[in-house]
């Protein structure tokens, strides 16, 4: 999607994979300005690795303990920024879903658990996580809530039913891989937990584009997306932080889908 975006814009830049060995994380970073780098994404297993080789990191990266675009400026120096959340919000934005004041139930608790809770923290939301280990949901809310100022609770996944039935039009998010390809009959939703009509559902998930989650969703009659809009929308940050010019998002997603 960023070449598409390049070409579209007639910059002669381009964008490429390059997989980097943990033992080499450091040599790697540190080389970005000998390179002739303007900057990079950083894909799991190193969104936490580089963090000590950066000159500076916005508030978002270091509130999140992880960085996905590294911006190399003019004089060397090396900026570490998180799209992932503000990517989340930007894709919330576009669908004129609101968050602030609103209660938001997040599935799970990993690196995306993260990003999406600070991501509504940070907009107003009233944020609850939940897991099947409820110690991986605590831990997640006691280390964001210094930079969160909305309400965080961690939950049990056990009490998903009940806290989907008590709440006031929620927004539902699903950050594990449950109905990702090739398990596409998987779902973090238990088929005698009803939904609210008037509930938003998010499934980060986006291979398959429709997943059961979003199918049992849109039975109980609610709007449903899946996460194609917020992988387009972060690479769109990265694409202007490093270029300072604004990219076509429908140039980006259709590259994604292959048009």
């Amino acid at each position: 999607m960023h070449n598409a975006a390049f070409a579209d814009l007639g910059l002669n830049w381009a964008y490429l994979p390059l997989p980097i060995p943990p033992e080499q994380v450091e040599t790697a970073v540190r080389g970005l300005p000998a390179l002739g780098f303007r900057g990079v994404n950083v894909t799991v297993p190193h969104k936490q690795a580089v963090l000590p080789f950066l000159d500076e990191i916005e508030a978002g990266a270091k509130a999140l303990g992880a960085v996905n675009t590294i911006v190399v400026g003019e004089d060397g120096r090396l900026i570490g920024y998180n799209t992932d959340w503000s990517g989340f919000l930007a894709d919330l934005e576009a669908l004129a879903v609101p968050v602030r004041g609103r209660d938001c139930l997040v599935l799970g608790a990993g690196g995306s658990a993260r990003a999406v809770t600070y991501a509504l923290g940070q907009a107003g939301g009233r944020v609850q996580v939940l897991t099947r280990r409820p110690s991986q949901a605590a831990q997640l809310v006691e280390d964001l809530r210094p930079s969160v100022k909305s309400e965080l609770r961690a939950c049990p996944l056990t009490e998903l039913c009940a806290l989907a039935a008590a709440a006031n039009a929620p927004l539902i998010v699903n950050t594990t891989p449950l109905g990702m390809t090739p398990h596409e009959e998987d779902s973090p939703w238990p088929d005698d937990c009803p939904f609210l009509p008037d509930a938003f559902v998010y499934d980060l998930v986006y291979n398959p584009r429709q997943t059961r989650l979003m199918q049992q969703a849109q039975a109980g009659g609610c709007n449903t997306t899946n996460g194609l809009g917020m992988l387009v929308q972060q690479g769109a940050l990265a694409f202007k932080l490093w270029t300072d010019a604004e990219p076509s998002l429908s140039v980006m997603r259709d590259a994604l889908c292959g048009k």
